[in-house]
Order: structure tokens, then sequence, then C-alpha cells
């Protein structure tokens, strides 16, 4: 589309529809509007176009930009040519409603916390409008902890072909994201030394781990020595890049395990260290987690660790009572 301002200004660009209607609708709104900014010296109003194209050119370097991409093409049906300030509380609710009938709260979440990071960028950042509608999220239920325990591993194991056995007993000894195992190479482990490393653009929380080798993992990559020139983990001459295949949920059936997933490993690496003992702080570094939160969720399984803590008390009660006696 095409139209000159009052001030003379020559505006070209594109509607984002097939749809010609609805193509002359935007165009006609955009004219009014640049003829009350030239002649009432109002305030420019801008589109959801104008600043969901803003928001990607300047969030491209995000993991999850190809997402937004996607998640802005499906909003464009309902925010297309609208501008920012008709973009209410309201509107927004009725489109995570509709989002949330065919998904699950967790997607129709992540959807409307795009909405809102956009939104407060024009706010804050931009000044493109005064301040940000309130948006609610849906409450999410709070997933179990899924892991198995050693006997129920050790199962599991014997049932998998080599290289994936190979493959989940590291994970079970390193705690790693399936993609971190699956896209291990040389080049990031020095076994003289112990350790191996992910860097930061192949962690989830965009920061590098380390991650220190026991016996266990040390024996898993040293049956992998000469199979693959640089990925530590192969299959017949070739890079492993898929887990979750057949003979993963075979093995699963044959082991007498249900509702598992490959993720579920990191769960139960978790899970026993925090049973024998180690600080969740501790494993919070160990498993590279951003927030405290996300080891919360295995504190129940040490009530042994705190019982210690708990004790302390005993002596102060006791010599509270014995005060008293006296």
């Amino acid at each position: 589309m095409s139209f000159t301002t009052p001030s003379g200004e020559r505006v070209r660009c594109s509607a984002a529809t097939e749809d010609k209607t609805q193509a002359q609708e935007f165009h006609d709104k955009l004219k009014a509007e640049s003829w009350r900014v030239v002649k009432l010296g109002d305030k420019p109003k801008r589109t959801w176009d104008e600043a969901a194209y803003k928001w990607l050119m300047e969030t491209q370097d995000k993991k999850t930009h190809h997402d937004d991409v996607a998640k802005i093409n499906w909003l464009q049906q309902f925010f297309r040519g609208k501008y920012l300030d008709e973009l209410t509380r309201d509107v927004i609710a009725e489109i995570g409603g509709l989002k949330r009938k065919e998904t699950s709260p967790a997607t129709a979440n992540r959807l409307l916390a795009l909405i809102r990071s956009i939104l407060r960028r024009a706010a804050l950042d931009w000044e493109w409008i005064d301040k940000p509608p309130v948006i609610k999220l849906y409450r999410e239920a709070k997933r179990r902890v899924r892991y198995l325990n050693a006997d129920q591993a050790s199962i599991l194991i014997r049932e998998l072909p080599q290289h994936l056995a190979d493959m989940v007993t590291f994970s079970l000894v390193t705690g790693l994201r399936r993609s971190n195992v699956t896209k291990l190479e040389w080049s990031q482990v020095d076994m003289q030394r112990n350790v191996a490393w992910i860097h930061g653009d192949q962690a989830k929380a965009g920061k590098p781990i380390h991650v220190t080798l026991n016996e266990t993992a040390i024996a898993v990559l040293t049956r992998q020595i000469g199979k693959h020139p640089r990925s530590v983990f192969s299959y017949k001459g070739k890079p492993v890049t898929q887990v979750n295949t057949k003979a993963w949920y075979k093995a699963l059936k044959r082991a007498g395990i249900e509702d598992f997933r490959w993720h579920d490993l990191r769960h139960t690496w978790a899970s026993w260290l925090t049973q024998n003992g180690v600080p969740l702080n501790v494993i919070q570094e160990m498993g590279a987690w951003e927030s405290a939160e996300m080891v919360r969720r295995y504190a129940h399984l040490a009530p042994e660790q705190f019982s210690q803590h708990a004790r302390v008390l005993d002596g102060v009660l006791n010599v509270t009572n014995l005060a008293q006696s006296k």
C-alpha cells in the first residue's frame, strides 16, 4: 500500500495480508492517523505489526526466535492492523482463552508471555504506549518428579542396545540434557583431567557448564574412543541425533517402566544426589539451573539430610526444659 501524509512524506509498506478488504482498512487507518499527527499534533500511534516486527528484529539472537516467529504468525489473524492501545487486558485475555481451548495452560501461557514482553518493551523501552496492560497467566499444574531407582535403571540399561545404554548411563551420572549428550564432541572432553564442558550457546541458560566426570562416565567415554572422529556418541559410524527411538520405547516396555521420558534421566540424577546427602545448592550448580526454585522440587527426597539440622533444636529445647525444672 502507498499514500502521502499531509506533511508530504511518502509511506509505502506491506499490509501483511492477501485480503484486499483488510489491506484497504489498514491503509485507511494509517492514513487517518498520519493526518491527526500532522494536523492536530497527536503522538504517533503504533500498530501491533510495527511492534512485533521491531521485537523480532531486536531479539534475533534468542534461542526461541523461531518459536516467537511462529507465535506471532498465529497472532496476526487477531492483531493485524490494530493499534497498541487497542490491545486491552480483555482483548488479550480473549485470545489467550482461544489458545487455551486448543492447547495446554503452559502453551497458552508462553503465548501470553510473548505478548506481555512485546507490550512491555513498547511501553518501557520504545515509549510507544504509556503503560502495558496487565496480562494474567493460567495456573499450571506442577509436574511430579519422575525418577528411577537404581534397580530400575540397571534393568533399563540391560534392555537397551549398547549405544543407547552408554548414553543413558552417561546421562544418569552427569545429569546433562539430551541435546548436550547427543551433540557432545571430543573437543569438549578432557579425559586426563576428568572434565567435560558445554559451551554457552549449547546450554539452555546460555552459560557454559562444567561437567565433572566420575569413573562411570570415564568408562563410558573410553568405550566410544575410535568410533567417530568428532562426535562422542555414534551408531554405525554416524553421530546419534535421535534417542527417542523404537529401541528406547521397547526397552522401557520390557523393563516394565511406564510414564518415563528421556528428560527424566536428569530428574533421576538430581534425585539420587539429593537422596545421598548432596546439598541442593550444590546440585543447582552442578545441574546449571538458573534458579533455586527449579531444584526445590527435589527437597522432599532428602528427609535425613534435613533431619540433622532439625535436631539442632533438640538441644535448645532440652536446655530450656532443664532451666524450668529448677
